[in-house]
């Protein structure tokens, strides 16, 4: 079976005064539009997985996350659009949500175990698939080779110049994908991650795994406001204010931390006056669900 995984996201101008006051221009990639559920990198890094699932005649797939896992909500989409069964090993005590709600309703069976198991997926998976020929294991986040791979094509979709592209980091799989899209194209693009968790260098070990060459890119670590999945009223502020006045959804784990990061690199002259800044929306907006209470409250 050939997984046709068409994809397509515009890319959107985001205008503010301080970035005309700065003299650069800033744009975004909407990859949150790719699919409803499917969105953003979640689209990308599953593309050839899938597409190596099916060339090995797999018919489950196996992933794992946390109870409020864009990837395990994207992985049980995929798997209902393209005929998988599909199986969600859950970080944590069982509990009921929004996210998990949904990947039951495309079919997903969890399997919730404690954290000190969670650390070891591969013996997760023997434990539970061993034996199962037709089982097909996919790491948290699609963290993969191949995941890499559909990540780099990003850089092949664009139509113009820029001298930056920042990305949020979690995995690693997203950047490395787009820093080795950045090389096969030749591009002098300076590729900028923001680590979403805290005291992210160790993301750079991640990256590094999944890259073709070796390659020079720049990590801005001061922007995980506290570690993964944490926030702060700064950052519900940003969010709520950007959204409000540019009507794009953005989410404060991964999305909301990097654009806030260009806007505050901005305003300390990080960059040269003419500069343009793409800046990719990895969607992930669902995880807006687990997070309602810290906007109300705020």
């Amino acid at each position: 079976m050939l997984i046709d995984l068409e994809i397509y996201s515009p890319i959107h101008q985001i205008n503010n005064y301080l970035f005309h006051e700065k003299g650069i221009e800033v744009y975004l990639k909407r990859d949150d539009l790719i699919h409803s559920i499917i969105s953003g990198n979640k689209w990308r890094k599953l593309k050839y997985l899938l597409q190596k699932a099916s060339d090995e005649n797999k018919t489950r797939l196996v992933t794992f996350g946390g109870a409020y896992s864009n990837h395990l909500l994207a992985t049980a989409a995929a798997a209902a659009k393209f005929g998988f069964k599909s199986t969600g090993i859950v970080r944590g005590e069982e509990v009921n949500n929004d996210t998990l709600f949904l990947c039951r309703l495309h079919g997903m069976e969890l399997i919730f175990v404690d954290r000190k198991s969670y650390r070891d997926k591969a013996a997760l998976f023997d434990k539970y698939f061993g034996d199962d020929d037709n089982a097909f294991f996919i790491d948290e986040g699609g963290a993969s080779i191949e995941g890499a791979k559909g990540c780099s094509e990003l850089v092949n979709e664009l139509t113009e110049d820029y001298n930056h592209i920042f990305c949020a980091c979690g995995t690693g799989t997203t950047a490395a994908g787009i820093i080795s899209g950045i090389r096969q194209n030749n591009s002098g693009i300076q590729f900028n991650g923001i680590p979403v968790f805290k005291n992210g260098d160790f993301i750079r070990d991640e990256i590094d795994r999944f890259l073709i060459e070796n390659a020079v890119y720049q990590l801005h670590t001061g922007y995980h406001f506290g570690g993964y999945g944490k926030t702060d009223g700064r950052l519900i502020q940003f969010i709520k204010r950007f959204v409000a006045e540019t009507g794009i959804l953005i989410e404060p784990v991964y999305t909301g931390k990097m654009l806030y990061a260009i806007f505050d690199l901005a305003a300390k002259d990080y960059f040269k006056k003419g500069d343009r800044i793409l800046a990719i929306h990895t969607g992930g907006i669902w995880g807006l669900l687990g997070m309602k209470d810290k906007f109300i409250d705020e």
